[in-house]
């Protein structure tokens, strides 16, 4: 086996599992792409085991603290732990993410379980190379009739990898309905945008939507209606949803239909929409965007558009209004996400109390000392009485 060994001062030597191409002191037993090498100090002493890739920025992804290969039983382990988990968690395993990269000792892989197909995305070499066998212990340990690949997501070309999707197990059941908060999505794992739905975001609806009733409600960044759907169902005195994609806001008015709502649903900027004179109050607005930025170099950018964002929505809350707002972007910490909010609401002359935050549910666990497993970070805010 070959390997490498690192630096004094990795990150690595201070519980991280990943090793930059900056912090590597020398590679022996000339190691290939994908490959499981040795990680180790300067001491000779083990660290453990990674997957390598000298293309990548991230040169090995350490997965044991202890010598092992990458074979059949250690994915059948490692897949039946994560299960195992999220059936103690008490997690709803007919849809759920049952495997989540790092936080589940899998890096790269993520496998999201939609009633009777799971689908796999293995973003490093190592894990891309073994997706078949990923694929058929997945059928195997979970009874799911099908397994699809998508791997299609950009972060793909950071590790060389080429885009593909397909089946990997089974046939492909075509569009699924599936039902979480009361509302009812229809799913296309193959075709539709990501995995198909928003994961991360099903325990969110039920906890926004109880805030709903009598109120007026403005969903914006809608997708397909998540957020809007609850709430109407929950007994809101009128929804709106805003919502720029084409795909995302036909997927959006189809889901309405579906569920037999009154949801007004507006193609548009969103930002375009919330400072246009005409628009009205609204007793409840959630703002749930996609990642302001993918790069730490570009996160001051990223701040002044969460500010910028709350700012103009803010101006739209009613006297004593709630506004819940979410941030994906995982290069953007909680408090500086949580600044740029206050400082939109001095910018629209706002005074607003926090009473919840919102992180990510349990079937997306976040490990301690690697903050890059943990991305969603939500509040709740309140308009404070005569301010």
């Amino acid at each position: 086996m070959g390997g490498i060994v690192v630096r004094p001062r990795s990150r690595i030597l201070h519980g991280h599992d990943w090793v930059y191409s900056s912090e590597v002191l020398k590679t022996f037993g000339a190691p290939a792409d994908g490959d499981v090498v040795s990680i180790k100090d300067g001491r000779d002493q083990l660290l453990g085991v990674g997957i390598f890739n000298s293309r990548s920025q991230i040169v090995a992804r350490r997965f044991s603290r202890h010598r092992q290969d990458l074979d059949a039983d250690f994915f059948q382990r490692r897949i039946s732990q994560a299960i195992e988990y999220r059936r103690h968690a008490g997690c709803r395993l007919d849809l759920c993410r049952l495997v989540w990269s790092e936080s589940d000792g899998l890096p790269g892989v993520i496998a999201d379980r939609y009633g009777p197909v799971v689908v796999l995305q293995t973003n490093t070499a190592a894990m891309d190379r073994h997706r078949q066998i990923l694929a058929q212990v997945l059928a195997e340990t979970t009874g799911a009739a099908c397994v699809i690949e998508r791997n299609d997501a950009p972060v793909r070309a950071s590790e060389v990898l080429e885009m593909r999707t397909g089946v990997l197990v089974g046939e492909n059941p075509g569009a699924i309905e599936v039902e979480a908060a009361g509302v009812k999505f229809l799913v296309d794992p193959l075709g539709g945008h990501k995995t198909g739905l928003y994961l991360d975001q099903l325990e969110s609806y039920g906890i926004v939507a109880a805030m709903a009733s009598g109120r007026s409600v403005l969903d914006c960044f809608s997708n397909q209606g998540g957020f809007a759907l609850a709430c109407a169902k929950a007994g809101a005195a009128s929804v709106t949803a805003v919502e720029s994609g084409t795909e995302s806001i036909g997927a959006l008015r189809a889901n309405v239909q579906r569920n037999g709502v009154a949801v007004e649903s507006r193609q548009d900027d969103v930002f375009d929409f919330l400072k246009r004179p005409d628009r009205p109050e609204y007793d409840l607005i959630i703002l749930d965007p996609p990642s302001f930025t993918k790069a730490r170099g570009r996160i001051a950018e990223a701040l002044r558009g969460y500010r910028d964002l709350h700012a103009r929505a803010a101006k739209l809350l009613s006297k004593n209004g709630v506004l819940v707002s979410f941030s994906c972007s995982h290069h953007v910490r909680a408090h500086e996400f949580e600044d740029s909010i206050a400082e939109g609401l001095n910018d629209a002359r706002r005074n607003m109390r926090l009473i919840r935050r919102i992180g990510q549910p349990l079937d997306h666990p976040v490990v301690m000392g690697q903050p890059e497993t943990e991305y969603l970070k939500g509040v709740v805010l309140e308009a404070m009485p005569g301010r």
